[in-house]
C-alpha cells in the first residue's frame, strides 16, 4: 500500500513557475513507476508526465513538453513536477500516481493516487 500526498500547487501568473511535489509513504517508493496526471473543469482527467523506478525513463505528454520536468528522489520517497513557462490552459486539479508494474501514460496502469493539488494559471 502506498499513500501520496501532493503539495505545491496555488495561483501563478502566466509565464510563471509551481514545482509540485508528492510525497509517497512506504518503504518500496523506489519499486514505483510515479506519474502526473491532471483534470481541468469540465475536462477528463489527463496525462502530463510520468517517469520510471530508477529516472532512466521520463515521458510527456505533448503540451507539456520542454516546459515541465518530472523527477524523483528515491531516498526522499518523494517525485516532483516543475512546470515552467505556465499557460493558463494549464489550470488544473494535478493528481500524482504510483504504478508498481507500469511505467507509462495510461492511467489504468497507475495502482495509487493522491488527493490532488490545485493549479491555477492567470492571463
Amino acid at each position: 500500500q502506498v499513500q501520496l500526498v501532493e503539495s505545491g500547487g496555488g495561483l501563478v501568473q502566466a509565464g510563471g513557475s509551481l514545482r509540485l511535489s508528492c510525497a509517497a509513504s512506504g518503504r518500496t517508493f523506489s519499486t514505483y513507476s510515479m506519474g502526473w496526471f491532471r483534470q481541468a473543469p469540465g475536462k477528463e482527467r489527463e496525462f502530463v508526465a510520468a517517469i520510471s523506478w530508477n529516472s532512466g525513463r521520463t515521458y510527456y505528454a505533448d503540451p507539456v513538453k520542454g516546459r515541465f520536468t518530472i523527477s524523483r528522489d528515491n531516498a526522499k520517497n518523494t517525485a516532483y513536477l516543475q512546470m515552467n513557462s505556465l499557460k493558463p490552459e494549464d489550470t488544473a486539479v494535478y493528481y500524482c500516481a504510483a504504478a508498481l508494474h507500469y511505467s507509462g501514460t495510461y492511467q489504468e496502469g497507475y495502482n495509487y493516487w493522491g488527493q490532488g493539488t490545485q493549479v491555477t494559471v492567470s492571463s
